[in-house]
């Protein structure tokens, strides 16, 4: 069975997961000790929090090694580990590795890190730093592959969602630890307080359903994404992958699938 290593965990990156997962692939994911994920009801990288979650039937459980991530695989679950650096590659030795980690830039990703290397989203480069980039951005060309060249370039904000793009974003209101005072399900108002930054109020801009919250005690800097607030209002879709997860999910599928037709290794 072909293996695929997943660089992050978040909501992104578990619904590419989700997709592979299903489509009978082992799946390894590797994430930050703590994850920054808002997303958590939808994200592997919770996991790393609360020991495993499970994403629409799919089971991913923090492992502590490549042999208990072994076991977690046999069982057809997906295996989470906290490894920054990825070093867990050497031991997996995975036909295909992606890097979801979205940070809008290649951190040391390579395309000779394993025979199919995957991008996704802006930052790297087809042909250069890996063999396919997913598109990301919202849009026409959501989830394309990409053979050759870069994904969309950041514009720094947010998709439009319900007519509302940087208003549903919940940001910190200066440095300090995070307090959730809604939580992923919620519905708000605009004007109600949704968290704090140490005890300074961080106000909900629209109204709407809480999709996404940071998990609480992470220390955070000044204007940091620490959730979003959906205007559609509708409380599913803060517990099921999201059309934009699920569309991206689909393109590393197709790029997996292509790169293995071209190998000869499938018909």
């Amino acid at each position: 069975m072909q293996k695929i290593l997943i660089k992050g965990a978040g909501d992104l990156a578990s619904g590419i997961a989700w997709r592979l997962r299903r489509a009978g692939f082992n799946v390894l994911m590797t994430e930050i000790a703590q994850p920054l994920t808002v997303r958590l009801t939808v994200s592997y990288s919770n996991a790393v929090y609360e020991g495993e979650v499970e994403i629409e039937g799919i089971k991913g459980v923090l492992v502590k090694d490549y042999m208990q991530a072994q076991e977690v695989m046999l069982k057809g679950d997906i295996a989470v580990i906290v490894d920054e650096q990825a070093d867990v590659k050497d031991e997996f030795k995975p036909n295909v590795i992606i890097d979801a980690i979205m940070a809008k830039k290649n951190l040391n990703t390579k395309i000779d890190d394993a025979p199919v290397v995957i991008g996704v989203g802006p930052g790297f480069c087809a042909g250069k730093d890996c063999d396919y980039v997913i598109e990301t951005k919202r849009g026409h060309f959501l989830g394309k592959v990409i053979e050759q060249g870069e994904a969309i370039a950041n514009t720094g904000v947010p998709g439009n969602i319900g007519g509302y793009t940087i208003e549903r974003i919940i940001r910190s209101n200066g440095e300090g630890v995070f307090k959730s005072v809604a939580k992923i399900g919620d519905s708000v108002k605009k004007g109600d307080i949704v968290a704090y930054t140490e005890d300074r109020p961080i106000y909900a801009l629209i109204d709407g359903i809480v999709r996404g919250m940071l998990h609480d005690g992470i220390v955070v800097s000044d204007k940091m994404k620490c959730g979003d607030i959906d205007p559609r209002a509708e409380k599913s879709h803060c517990f099921t992958i999201s059309d934009k997860s699920r569309a991206i999910g689909g393109g590393a599928l197709e790029a997996v699938m292509y790169s293995l037709i071209k190998s000869g290794e499938i018909e």
